[in-house]
């Protein structure tokens, strides 16, 4: 299959190196709109229109499938896009939901989701959760993570002081979905934070995990190809994924 993926930034790539690692996909077109992340701050109908054009994008590629690694798009756009495209198009909210009850967390166990301000106020994953009879749930918008992981910064005081700012009153959960494709990239921030006692609930792993339930896919012998587009510095995005997926400097 060649699928794509898109991403309101460079956070998705943190869902690419699941898909990379999964070793189910022939290609992977990858497009940021790099010119205008975050999409955390927007609105409902901005949201969804900014998704509906990246749609246009992938309309010039044979895919199979396209998943918005996006949360806030998952939350607001994800029926809109449905409906103009010819392929089905995934998002990470409902993985990250089956996540929570493939690994087993009791329906009373505290569960923490950190995300956007978009995505917390549109209420999908509690909204899901609760349905699923989950009864200790926190919501809160930790959207300062988003910046500082496009400006490479995973650990450090500046990060510490922001988990201190957002966490100095919440309990250690038991799992914590990170409910922003940006946010695996500090979990092992997240993890001292929380003295590695929380589960971490992650889009990519979560998207994969889904795709293996839901769908027939085998493993392919081949290195899965990956192209990366932007709307705006694509050598910079293209320089993040070196660093990102192939642990290369440049």
């Amino acid at each position: 299959m060649r699928i794509g993926v898109f991403d309101s930034g460079a956070g998705g790539l943190s869902v690419v190196k699941s898909l990379i690692e999964s070793k189910l996909f022939k290609e992977i077109i990858y497009y940021g709109d790099t010119a205008r992340v975050p999409y955390g701050t927007k609105d409902k109908n901005t949201i969804i229109r900014y998704s509906l054009e990246a749609l246009e994008f992938f309309n010039n590629f044979d895919i199979d499938l396209l998943i918005t690694a996006c949360n806030t798009v998952s939350a607001y756009a994800l029926d809109e896009m449905n409906i103009q495209s010819s392929y089905p198009v995934l998002g990470v909210i409902k993985s990250g939901v089956m996540a929570v009850e493939n690994h087993y967390i009791k329906k009373d166990e505290p569960i923490l989701i950190i995300a956007t301000r978009a995505t917390i106020s549109s209420s999908r994953y509690q909204d899901a959760l609760s349905k699923l009879g989950y009864t200790n749930i926190t919501a809160i918008q930790t959207g300062l993570f988003v910046p500082l992981v496009e400006e490479g910064i995973f650990s450090g005081e500046i990060l510490n002081a922001t988990m201190r700012h957002y966490f100095n009153n919440i309990s250690t959960p038991k799992a914590i979905i990170l409910g922003c494709t940006h946010f695996p990239l500090i979990s092992s921030a997240l993890e001292d934070y929380f003295n590695k006692k929380p589960m971490l609930i992650h889009s990519g792993e979560a998207i994969v995990e889904y795709l293996k339930e839901h769908n027939s896919l085998e493993e392919i012998e081949s290195e899965t190809k990956l192209k990366i587009f932007a709307s705006d510095n694509v050598v910079g995005l293209r320089e993040i994924a070196n660093r990102w997926l192939f642990n290369i400097n440049s």
